[in-house]
């Protein structure tokens, strides 16, 4: 087991994006951080952008493979012990501007595959972990978004899996309640990434136009997630929203 840092945490989708920026505001508040994704790569470049005194493990995960993911909290198992936080963070946005009549079966269960049961699996096994380890608990965050209140057009199966993980918050924070597992969410909208470069290039509204949308860094939403994770488990952010101050999220519509 580690002893160079107190707690530990496992981050999905860590390999770009809002995953790395998590892990690495982890990273640098001394946590042990196990990064998981579905490229090697990107995760061992997450790992050297934490520095050399960095606690990382990187572990190759497809969160929607349940025999993946039962060896990514192994891994975690064996080099730490116990876990303390899960940031349930991997997902994918699927076909974008593809009319609802026009999605294929696969590109529908692709999405639903890594959002929706790619966190069921990842928060049962982060659960049966925490209920079992001395001290008991811990915490996990879900990474909803603001597509969990409200869709943008042509975005069901990204919207549908959203509404659904607010859900599995839900459940998981009252199921949890008797063994000191905290569940929350975080709603993110328009962290500058890959996944919302088209933003700045103009995208389709509710109204039918085309517009430039403003972003964020994903630094801010970094350190939400930091004040989430960090608090005592006897206090929990049920929900946060984090989103670009003048994006259309209010008034959407």
């Amino acid at each position: 087991m580690s002893e160079s840092a107190e707690k530990t945490a496992v981050v999905t989708g860590a390999g770009s994006g809002i995953g790395r920026s998590v892990a690495l505001a982890l990273a640098a508040a001394g946590w042990a951080v196990t990064v998981a994704g579905r490229r090697t790569g990107p995760l061992e470049e997450t790992a050297a952008a934490a520095g050399a005194d960095a606690d990382i493990l990187c572990v190759r995960t497809d969160v929607s493979d349940p025999d993946d993911v039962n060896a990514l909290f192994e891994a975690v198992r064996e080099r730490y012990g116990r876990l303390d936080l899960l940031f349930n963070n991997a997902g994918t946005f699927g076909p974008g501007g593809v009319p609802l009549e026009d999605i294929g079966y696969e590109a529908w269960r692709s999405v639903v595959d890594v959002n929706l049961t790619g966190a069921f699996l990842c928060a049962q096994a982060a659960f049966r972990q925490m209920k079992r380890q001395d001290p008991q608990g811990g915490r996990i965050i879900n990474n909803g978004s603001i597509s969990a209140h409200v869709p943008r057009p042509h975005s069901v199966a990204y919207t549908a899996t959203k509404h659904a993980v607010t859900g599995l918050t839900k459940s998981l924070s009252l199921d949890g309640r008797p063994y000191r597992i905290a569940c929350g969410q975080i709603d993110i909208g328009n962290a500058a990434t890959e996944m919302t470069e088209r933003m700045q290039s103009g995208i389709l509204q509710a109204n039918g136009q085309l517009a430039v949308e403003p972003v964020m860094d994903a630094a801010d939403v970094a350190s939400t997630v930091l004040h989430m994770a960090e608090l005592p488990l006897e206090a929990n952010v049920q929900f946060a929203t984090v989103m670009a101050t003048a994006m259309p999220y209010i008034g959407r519509g």
